[in-house]
């Protein structure tokens, strides 16, 4: 049976768990309620998504970088660009300094179904964040990015 520690920081921890959960579970939903309205499956949103936030990096990334994180075969991977290309989602694009190097970029006819999707969600969570100080979102932000480095490393792990 599950119980909350009797430790209020171990109870603390204990809710911020929870809390993640849940998170994940809402979020979950939400991207299949997207790749339902979009035609789009699972591995097709997760590309699409690990293609959305490469680029936001300012590090576009690469049909075979993309191969190693969805942890598929070429031929896998390569079905999943090919749809979410022709969907308007994704394009393909050269490496101006070696032209043999190819890179995914998020389309805008993608980036535009995207936003208006999500714009509800984006108010929502601008509201959430305006409870916070500058300080406090440096902190979750520095939370979170430990979360998901231990959540990819445990990833790894479970691949080998």
């Amino acid at each position: 049976m599950f119980q909350r520690a009797d430790d209020p920081r171990a109870r603390l921890i204990s809710e911020i768990i929870s809390e993640l959960r849940l998170y994940s579970a809402h979020s979950q939903h939400i991207g299949d309620a997207f790749a339902a309205r979009n035609q789009l499956g699972n591995a097709d949103l997760h590309a699409l998504i690990l293609i959305m936030e490469a680029e936001l990096s300012g590090q576009p990334i690469t049909p075979g970088a993309l191969r190693e994180e969805l942890n598929f075969s070429s031929g896998s991977v390569t079905g999943v660009i090919d749809r979410l290309e022709a969907a308007g989602h994704v394009y393909r694009d050269r490496d101006t300094a070696d032209r043999r190097k190819i890179f995914l970029r998020y389309a805008e006819p993608g980036a535009a179904v995207a936003r208006e999707f999500f714009r509800p969600l984006a108010r929502r969570t601008e509201e959430v964040m305006k409870q916070f100080t500058d300080e406090d979102l440096a902190t979750v932000h520095r939370f979170l990015s430990l979360m998901v480095t231990s959540m990819r490393e445990h990833r790894d792990e479970l691949r080998r």
